[in-house]
Formats: structure tokens, C-alpha cells, sequence
């Protein structure tokens, strides 16, 4: 079949890895502009770009989907599917028609649940014990297609944003190799109307850590922002005044009492804090222009100990 590719992230990029490993050799790849990044701020391309250019493989960087001029490449590629993996530009109705048997989505949750930008870590605060990948036949809603495979995973207590999308992108590009193994129409089974959620963009006030929450809560936090945005609080001691630290690792602590934020303990592996219920134990954290280290080499270096407390 002539396939088309549309996607930007690394979560894309190995979905994309998938489709070339099993045969499927995309016509063109559609990817967002270059973007600054880096300390440098140097224009950077996507991960999808650097690997269909590895590959070989045509890619076109349009600014909007929106405009006739936009929408070309599609055309002239004269595709019988796109295949859209986390690409960032909206598709109208007039590019989602383009191709014969229309565009497939890879979305990373158990549709209706987290339609949007950030299911992954909305998965995780929320508590969800499981997840998934659908492959979602689109069209004009967010997230609202029928859906043409379905496959899901649990959420396991350690479970962090970085682990979920390396599993679910694997997931999902196995998937997605099954459904194209014949050729379309594909059947598929609309969403139902109930449990819809949104899986609002993160914002990244949203990783400043609240002790005064139940652990549970807090856990939830430093897990789902891992690695991005990274959970953070602020930590007051004589020798450096008032820092900012970053918070990579957690699980549920074993003690209570003691006020939100306060340290109640330090062991080789964790670093054991209160909060408005609970405990939780940190296992890894980072000061600023630092790498991230083990909690009791962290506490020697600022000098904390029991009864120092977290902001």
C-alpha cells in the first residue's frame, strides 16, 4: 500500500522504526519545523526527521495543514493511508480525505479515557491501573474516532512517564504493524459516549511539589513528571540560603507523623519525607547544574539531616 507518515516526537519515531522494520516503507514523512533547542538554542530537527532522512526517505516540514499549499505533499503523494503518530499540526477534514482509506492514529490510552496532549502523565496522577494504545480511524473531533485495534497494559506502582512511552510506543507500533497487515477499509468500533476524558497539555507549574498533599499524591506527581517537566520543591539550609531541587524518583514511605515537607528519615537508598498524609521516600534528586544523585550523597551535600525541612 502507499503509506504516508505523520509524526514528530521520539514516542513517532519508534513507531515509525516499527512500520520500516516489518516492510512498510512510508512515500513521504511529515514532521513539524525544526525548533530551537539546547543551551545553544540551535534549530534542531525532529526525531522523525532525522530518522526518515537516515532512511532515505522524503520529508516535508509544512507550517499548516490549513492552506491548499499546505496540504500538496499529501496529494501528490497519492496515499491509500497516513498513518499520524503525535505529529502537533492539526489535520482539517480536507487532509484527512485525502488518502483512500483516510488516516490512521496511534494514541497512547484506552480511548475514550484522555483524549488530548498528555495522556501518559495524566494516566499516572490520576492513578489509573491500567492504560494502552489504540489505533483510531480519525476524524474532525479531538481524539473522537472510531477505533480499529485496542491494546492495553497495567500501570505498575513505580511506573514513571519515561518507562510508560517506551513500552507503549512499542506497543503501539505493534499494533499499528497488525492492522496494516491487510489492506484497508478497516473495520472499527465507534467510542462510546461515557468515561470521556481530557488529557489537558502539562503545565509546568504543575510540577512544584505540594508536601501538605496525601503521599500517594506526591508519589503520583514525581513519577508522572518524570522526565518532563521534573517534579520539584525548594529546600532551605544555613549553607546555601534557599535551592531548587529536582525530584526524579519516589515510592510510598513507611512512617507518619512530622510536619508537610519535613525530613524523617535518611538511608543509604531514600530519603524518607512527610507529608499531609503519609510519607514519601525519594530515591533520586538533582541540584541545579548538578546530575542527579542518590538521596543520602544529596543530604551530605547541603548538610540535612532529620528534622530539616522541604519548603
Amino acid at each position: 500500500m502507499r503509506l504516508g507518515f505523520a509524526g514528530t516526537p521520539e514516542f513517532a519515531a519508534r513507531v515509525l522504526q516499527a512500520l520500516l522494520d516489518t516492510g512498510h516503507r512510508p512515500q513521504v514523512v511529515l514532521t513539524q519545523p525544526d525548533r530551537p533547542a539546547g543551551r545553544g538554542l540551535a534549530s534542531q530537527p525532529s526525531a522523525v526527521k532525522k530518522l526518515a532522512l537516515a532512511q532515505g526517505i522524503a520529508v516535508a516540514q509544512p507550517q499548516t495543514l490549513r492552506t491548499v499549499e499546505g496540504r500538496q505533499v499529501l496529494a501528490d503523494a497519492d496515499l491509500d493511508v497516513l498513518v499520524v503518530v503525535a505529529y502537533g499540526l492539526i489535520l482539517p477534514v480536507e487532509a484527512l480525505t485525502l488518502p483512500r482509506w483516510g488516516c490512521l492514529n496511534v494514541h497512547a490510552s484506552l480511548l475514550p479515557r484522555w483524549r488530548g496532549a498528555a495522556p501518559l502523565q495524566r494516566a499516572i496522577l490520576a492513578g489509573d491501573a491500567e492504560t494502552g494504545v489504540c489505533i483510531m480511524q480519525m476524524d474532525a473531533g479531538l481524539d473522537t474516532g472510531p477505533v480499529v485495534r485496542r491494546v492495553s497494559t497495567p500501570i505498575a506502582p513505580d511506573e514513571t512517564t519515561e518507562s510508560l512511552h517506551d513500552r507503549l510506543a512499542t506497543l503501539g507500533g505493534a499494533a499499528l504493524c497488525d492492522v496494516l497487515a491487510r489492506p484497508g477499509p478497516w473495520l472499527s468500533t465507534a467510542q462510546p459516549e461515557a468515561g470521556v476524558t481530557y488529557a489537558a497539555k502539562i503545565d509546568k507549574a504543575e510540577a512544584r511539589i505540594n508536601w501538605a498533599r496525601p503521599a500517594v499524591e506526591v508519589d503520583r506527581q514525581i513519577r508522572a513528571f518524570n522526565p518532563i517537566p521534573g517534579a520539584w520543591g525548594e529546600i532551605a539550609c544555613e549553607r546555601i540560603g534557599v535551592e531548587r531541587v529536582k525530584v526524579w524518583q519516589s515510592s510510598i514511605g513507611p512512617l507518619k507523623g512530622g510536619a508537610p515537607g519535613e525530613i524523617l528519615a535518611v538511608s543509604d537508598g531514600a530519603l524518607c519525607v512527610a507529608c499531609g498524609e503519609g510519607s514519601v521516600l525519594l530515591g533520586e534528586l538533582q541540584r541545579p547544574g548538578q546530575r542527579r544523585g542518590p538521596a543520602r550523597a544529596f543530604c551530605q551535600g547541603l548538610g540535612l539531616g532529620v528534622g530539616d525541612r522541604f519548603a
